[in-house]
């Protein structure tokens, strides 16, 4: 199994230079990782750069009810705190059902610590300000694994420190998905598999890997299950080139695995419990509505639409479809000729074209799509089950961001061989004694000379220069963001205090949903949850147990989305006034407010038409329901 260690690095197998020195001069070091850091945090706050220009009154242009969900995850976080209530739970959304946080994407592992944060700043400045540190963060870290124990070159590992943490897939999901831009801990936990066979230390090790599961657990399983499978596919490849070193280290690997995997469970057993079990779980996703979702072909070759060489335009021919890979053609280029010339002597380079490859054919889904045309050729998914646990639930295009992340690798590998062409062997580290049970060599035994080595210089140049024009085209551009209205006086004022007593729900019009109501929901978030409201953007059961999108609709609900749809008011009937009041006491209501909509006014008619005249508050239209429900 590999064994990461600064003084001899297993991955690479042909040159001496490729294996870090026991010794580092210290200064400059710490100096280079400062300015990487300072680079990367400069980038996060380039990439949120419309956010603040109004950070409470924008959201995503691409995702808003993203964006909003996730504004509303950070009060969630300081309402549980402040409440010492279960974060696995509220009540405070889809009431009086509520939502099973632990079987959403609920972000846990960063709202329950930012608590404090979030109830000083804001939901709407903690997102922003979360968004482009965890943009920083996870190229942050992606650096220090590739500095530490994979290249020497610290530009090497700042080129791919950044495309792990601002590659064209991870800035397209930074559009209102925050949850797939938070992979700091992702780089750590790989370092950590690698290291699972030191000798010595499988205990330590197997701990370390157990807590950074576990948390992660609570942050994004769906990417955890990727690097899960990108570290066994690593595994795999690396037993099959070195089986004799394999064997050796099995124990100790298998042992480190298994105390990891036993703290991971004791830490998060009941929260995965209360996943599947617990109020509002779900099985599997009504039509299994992602396993069909697979990635274009000519996507891999495109420019991502939020890059500099981006153009919004493509979208009308491939789709609108989540840009996961997007790399445009010089780097797919650039990739082809790396691993071409870095796999005979690079095990690293050996390893990451096993993952793009096997990754890249994984994510194709059921059925090729060639430029937004869906062929009738079979892909690896239409063999799979669309019933098998986790499978269920996964999308095979998201798929493609360990390709990203190989990628990422991939062009730290080349910038690093880029960088020690040319060095006269006297420059270069002493290569340890080999591995007792390595069946390769951890490096050639045949040194240029150093008029060889002189005469390759100018390859130094090129390489750096090949990198920087395949990637500078996939420089982000700052995340689009569109103006909201924002919430009426009357919320944020608290004027509704005196119409919801404890136990009673406010019920804002129209009623939040994944369509509709996108401000309404924010009323919940930008007031703390110091409301429940009825309705919500989450995923929960249906009468079948299966997972939908959004609270089953109630005929009134129903009937207030296709008021606005049309713009005009239907003829009401006595059934739908009947049926507006049981609904009311459904949702436990004691008020129903209107606030500034484009369809204020037929919505107001509907009302009206339904429970009776409102009266004008603040800036709201207010319905005091409690002597109707009771």
């Amino acid at each position: 199994m590999p064994v990461v260690d600064p003084s001899l690095n297993p991955l690479t197998d042909a040159d001496p230079a490729e294996v870090e020195p026991t010794r580092r001069p210290r200064r400059r070091p710490a100096r280079a990782d400062l300015l990487a850091l300072g680079a990367y945090v400069l980038l996060g706050v380039f990439v949120c750069l419309n956010y603040w220009g109004d950070v409470n009154g924008r959201v995503s242009s691409h995702l808003p009810t993203d964006h909003s969900w996730f504004e509303w995850l950070f009060a969630h976080g300081a309402y549980s705190v402040r409440h010492l209530e279960n974060p696995l739970f509220t009540a405070r959304q889809n009431a009086p059902d509520g939502v099973n946080m632990m079987a959403n994407t609920s972000l846990l592992g960063v709202t329950l610590p930012l608590a404090p944060l979030t109830m000083l700043l804001g939901p709407q400045v903690m997102y922003a300000l979360y968004l482009g540190a965890a943009l920083a963060a996870t190229a942050g870290t992606g650096y220090w694994m590739l500095s530490r124990h994979l290249v020497r070159s610290r530009a090497a590992a700042f080129v791919g420190g950044a495309f792990l943490g601002f590659a064209p897939g991870i800035i397209h999901h930074a559009n209102g998905q925050p949850n797939f831009v938070s992979n700091f801990l992702l780089p750590l936990i790989v370092v950590r598999v690698l290291t699972l066979a030191e000798p010595g230390r499988w205990r330590r090790n197997g701990l370390v890997l157990g807590a950074l599961v576990a948390y992660q657990i609570f942050i994004n399983e769906e990417m955890l299950l990727l690097t899960a499978l990108a570290c066994l596919v690593i595994v795999l490849a690396y037993a099959v080139q070195r089986p004799r070193a394999t064997r050796a280290a099995a124990g100790t690997f298998l042992g480190g695995l298994g105390v990891a995997g036993g703290l991971a469970l004791v830490l998060t057993a009941y929260p995965i419990w209360f996943q599947f079990n617990g109020p509002q779980s779900y099985r599997g996703l009504q039509g299994g509505v992602f396993h069909n979702w697979g990635e274009d072909l000519v996507a891999f070759v495109t420019f991502a639409r939020d890059t500099w060489a981006g153009d919004p335009a493509v979208e009308k021919t491939i789709g609108l479809t989540e840009q996961n890979t997007w790399f445009g053609w010089p780097l797919v280029l650039l990739s082809l000729v790396a691993l071409v010339l870095l796999v005979r002597r690079s095990l690293a380079a050996r390893i990451v074209a096993v993952l793009i490859v096997v990754f890249s054919v994984a994510a194709i889904g059921p059925w090729v799509r060639f430029n937004g045309v869906e062929t009738d050729i079979r892909g690896p998914w239409s063999y799979v089950s669309d019933d098998l646990p986790l499978v269920e639930m996964m999308m095979p295009t998201r798929l493609t961001l360990v390709v990203a992340a190989a990628v990422g690798v991939l062009l730290a590998l080349t910038w690093d061989a880029a960088y020690r062409q040319g060095r006269p062997v006297a420059d270069r580290p002493r290569v340890p004694a080999q591995r007792a049970g390595d069946a390769t060599p951890a490096a050639s035994d045949d040194e240029p000379a150093a008029p060889a080595a002189a005469r390759r210089r100018w390859l130094r140049p090129v390489g750096y220069a090949a990198v920087a024009l395949a990637v500078l085209p996939l420089f982000p551009r700052p995340l689009p963001a569109q103006q909201i209205d924002p919430p009426p006086h009357f919320i944020t004022a608290g004027g509704w205090r005196p119409y919801v007593p404890a136990g009673r729900t406010l019920v804002p019009v129209p009623i939040p949903s994944n369509v509709h109501g996108l401000p309404t929901l924010r009323w919940s978030a930008l007031t703390g949850q110091e409301f429940p409201v009825p309705g919500g953007y989450f995923i929960g059961p249906n009468e079948l147990g299966e997972g939908v999108f959004g609270a089953p609709n109630r005929p009134t609900s129903s009937l207030i989305y296709s008021t606005m749809d049309k713009d005009a008011v239907p003829a009401l009937t006595d059934e739908n006034r009947r049926q507006a009041i049981e609904d009311l006491r459904f949702w436990r209501a004691s008020v129903v407010v209107l606030g500034a909509h484009p369809r204020e006014a037929v919505l107001r008619e509907l009302v009206t038409g339904l429970i009776g005249p409102p009266q004008r508050v603040d800036d709201v239209w207010v319905w005091d329901v409690r002597p109707l429900v009771g």
